[in-house]
């Protein structure tokens, strides 16, 4: 089992013998949040104390599987992994048979047959689509409540004057002597062994066990789920939690079956705990966008991550990869850094429309970004950043599975945060020492792929605008000269 596999769905039977390797090679090739290393050594750590197992330490996978310990190789199975680079470990190594993918609800030829013939992928259709395929939240062939998409019950901003939403907070997790053990071995990496890592140590947050998982999933159900949908997409600076889940890093781990979430998400709606609204914005997050950008990963090709239709080429700037919060003055972009730097979590609009959006503006090359995001947080992958960032957040491949950028001003911000109020500068400027840099990287972005942009009909009206700007010149000259400084 790899180290995202850890759960019993991706056994055969509960006494399977399981070989798991922890492999330094993997930190030594990439500079990974301090927190996701130690999460992942936990987890691997945790689940060797369960069952029939044996945990191999080496360099390499392929120095653990060729040698595990034993006389003779054994025969080896395993799950269908999450990556190129370890399917092609997989189909090299000796003895070793890889069996279908697990973790994620579509299957693989029904997504291929899916999406077949279609000019452009969206989530929306694919959601459709899984929702009828494995029933759920449907009554009979119509969706419950008679509607697919309940999106616009759910982009309410934060209550106003609120600094919390005032929900329960997920159980607190209490670290171990395998912690304890985890987080000497790091410091004796950095010390001795020149891996190094990025942001900061801390106490663990999140699950390293499937009863940890568990536990995690039905407060949420319980507590969390009733009051997730309207605010899913406001940001609080006092609030990072807000109602979201925080159940991605166990997901993708492998500690909790996809399924499972979303079967006792539709029986909260079922039995009255939770509202449609709610429970249909959560559903759509696990069957529809997890599972969309698995496949995506799969079914473009092996070249996607490299695409770059906006022709963006600056690299990231050492603050930004360094997450250093500290040297950002802009507020929602200084407490979201921060977020990274202290936790290697935030959800999922201060990545899109804060760290994405910010990237995006500034024209940074989107492999460059999508790597740094599979790095920092600890619920990043490579099949999670690839078409989330690439795609969706950076629009590196001109729209072959969203609409349009998304690329926002300072007024999404502010009206989707409580941010703005406690920040030097003003949303509603765009040129000037107060000048938000939102607001004028968007206008410096559309004058920037106007042409590239003209033919999406819906940037017709915010490419109209453009031209209506007086000060356009101006802003462009303070964009070119701000270059890659921290705002």
């Amino acid at each position: 089992m790899f180290a995202d596999q850890l759960g019993p769905h991706f056994l055969d039977a509960p006494d399977q013998p399981v070989l798991l390797v922890e492999s330094k090679a993997v930190f030594r090739r990439r500079v990974f949040h301090r927190q996701k290393a130690h999460l992942v050594l936990s987890a691997l750590r945790h689940r060797a104390r369960e069952g029939d197992v044996r945990l191999v330490k080496a360099e390499t996978y392929a120095e653990a599987v060729s040698n595990p310990g034993r006389a003779r190789p054994e025969p080896i199975t395993v799950c269908h992994p999450t990556s190129r680079a370890a399917r092609g470990l997989v189909t090299r190594l000796p003895n070793v048979e890889m069996l279908p993918p697990r973790g994620f609800v579509t299957a693989p030829g029904d997504f291929v047959t899916w999406a077949g013939g279609r000019d452009h992928l969206r989530l929306e259709d694919f959601y459709r689509y899984a929702r009828q395929r494995h029933d759920v939240l449907m009554e009979g062939s119509e969706p419950a409540g008679g509607r697919w998409n309940l999106d616009a019950d759910n982009r309410e901003p934060p209550p106003r004057g609120a600094e919390r939403l005032g929900v329960p907070a997920p159980p607190p997790i209490v670290e171990d002597e395998i912690d304890e053990e985890v987080r000497a071995d790091l410091d004796r990496w950095e010390r001795e062994d020149g891996i190094t890592f990025v942001g900061n140590d801390g106490p663990r947050m999140f699950p390293v066990t499937r009863r940890e998982a568990l536990a995690r999933l039905r407060h949420f159900v319980e507590h969390r789920l009733p009051v997730f949908g309207p605010h899913e997409d406001a940001m609080l600076a006092g609030d990072f939690q807000m109602a979201h889940s925080m159940l991605s890093p166990a997901i993708n781990l492998g500690l909790l079956d996809p399924l499972e979430v979303i079967e006792r998400a539709d029986q909260a709606y079922r039995s009255g705990a939770a509202p449609l609204a709610s429970v249909e914005g959560f559903v759509r997050q696990i069957l529809g966008w997890r599972d969309f950008i698995w496949h995506l990963y799969w079914y473009f090709e092996p070249g996607y991550r490299a695409v770059n239709e906006l022709h963006a080429r600056r690299e990231l700037p050492k603050w930004f990869a360094e997450l250093d919060a500290d040297a950002v003055e802009a507020r929602c972009l200084s407490d979201v850094l921060a977020g990274v730097r202290d936790r290697g979590w935030v959800h999922h609009i201060p990545r899109l429309m804060v760290l994405g959006n910010y990237a995006m503006q500034r024209g940074w090359r989107p492999g460059v970004v999508a790597d740094w995001f599979h790095r920092c947080f600890v619920d990043g992958y490579e099949w999670v950043m690839t078409a989330n960032v690439v795609g969706m957040s950076q629009f590196a491949d001109g729209g072959r599975m969203s609409t349009k950028p998304y690329a926002a001003g300072g007024s999404y911000v502010n009206r989707m945060s409580d941010y703005c109020g406690g920040c030097r500068y003003d949303p509603k400027v765009r040129s000037g020492d107060d000048a938000c840099p939102y607001t004028a990287g968007y206008w410096s972005f559309l004058a920037r792929h106007e042409q590239a942009l003209a033919g999406n009909h819906r940037m017709r009206q915010p490419l109209r605008g453009l031209h209506r700007l007086h000060d356009l010149d101006a802003l462009l000259e303070q964009e070119k000269a701000r270059g890659s400084r921290a705002p």
